[in-house]
């Protein structure tokens, strides 16, 4: 079950397309859609926890803390709303645009992709591009 939460006035258009297209991307990796949260929050909250959980003193978009069991899909997702509205005008794209990758980028790390090198990062950009190409429907 896919759940959000919000720690900042931020809220998703439609939770259900969301929803879906997320379980979609996992189905296609062939996985099974478990437990997973996620928390929209701002700068402050999620530097927060990069400093107490990751000891990193930095500004991200995105942590997420990995509780997969087997093929079944378990996690918390933290996105910083703001990190995101400032990489979308960073990368010259929508807002919406940014938050589906930033979204679909956790849920490619559970499903075993990693980022640290630069081939795995390449493959992670592809991967990205085809499964925000499986959500059709504008918010």
């Amino acid at each position: 079950m896919i759940h959000f939460n919000y720690e900042t006035d931020f809220k998703l258009a439609s939770e259900d397309l969301i929803s879906s297209w997320i379980n979609q991307v996992i189905v296609s990796e062939n996985k099974k859609e478990g437990e997973i949260n996620f928390v929209f929050c701002d700068d402050v909250y999620l530097h927060k926890i990069n400093l107490e959980h990751l000891g990193h003193d930095t500004l991200t978009d995105i942590i997420s803390f990995d509780y997969c069991m087997g093929n079944e899909i378990h996690g918390d997702i933290f996105i910083s709303v703001e990190r995101v509205a400032d990489n979308a005008k960073d990368y010259n794209v929508t807002f919406e645009e940014e938050l589906q990758r930033v979204l679909i980028h956790g849920i490619l790390h559970y499903c075993g992709y990693k980022d640290k090198s630069q081939k795995d990062e390449l493959l992670m950009r592809n991967k990205e591009d085809e499964k925000i190409a499986l959500f059709h429907v504008k918010q």
